[in-house]
């Protein structure tokens, strides 16, 4: 189940799509010619905005009995940590490989031109913790796909996906079907 835009609590439309849209700004040909990139820092420039943002994030998740959110590097940190808060949770960093102090379990996924490699604390959570992934934008949707295995691999249960940002014209949710997704703007 995919839904868009932010969440209209008790018919409350509380105007952070629409502030989301103003403050993502497009950065052409970045990081490579062709690229148009979607720059959401002024989002967090503005600390209204930012506390809005996570808000919406949090709220389609709560009552799920969140118990874990993780975050994946490195923008996912930044969105994941404050959505972890709004719904009293534990916050777990979703790693690059190597960057992890600790015992880790690892998977590794296809990108466009080679592999990348995740990685998890092994003791991040207790087995069957309820866990919300989160992330600045689903794209092609595997980075996501894969923080959802190694959730898996380590025996959470993903109750669901949080992006501020999905893009429409890739297969990002094609990649996510059959889990629980939300995303805030859709381009």
């Amino acid at each position: 189940m995919t839904t868009r835009g932010p969440s209209k609590a008790a018919g409350r439309d509380d105007g952070v799509e629409e502030a989301l849209r103003a403050a993502i700004r497009d950065v052409p040909d970045f990081p490579t010619p062709g690229i148009l990139f979607k720059d959401v820092t002024p989002v967090l420039a503005d600390p209204h905005l930012f506390l809005a943002t996570t808000r919406a994030m949090a709220e389609p998740f709560a009552g799920l009995g969140v118990t874990h959110v993780a975050g994946v590097e490195s923008r996912g940190f930044i969105f994941g940590a404050p959505v972890a808060q709004h719904l009293a949770s534990a916050f777990v960093p979703v790693r690059k490989k190597g960057k992890l102090p600790a015992r880790t379990v690892a998977v590794e996924y296809a990108l466009e031109y080679g592999v990348a490699t995740l990685e998890l604390h092994a003791d991040a959570f207790q087995q069957g913790a309820k866990v919300l992934l989160v992330d600045d934008v689903l794209a092609t949707g595997g980075t996501a796909a894969a923080a959802c295995a190694l959730v898996e691999r380590i025996g959470g249960t993903v109750v669901g996906c949080s992006f501020l940002v999905a893009l429409s014209f890739l297969p990002g949710e094609k990649a996510m079907s059959g889990r629980r997704t939300h995303s805030l703007v859709i381009y």
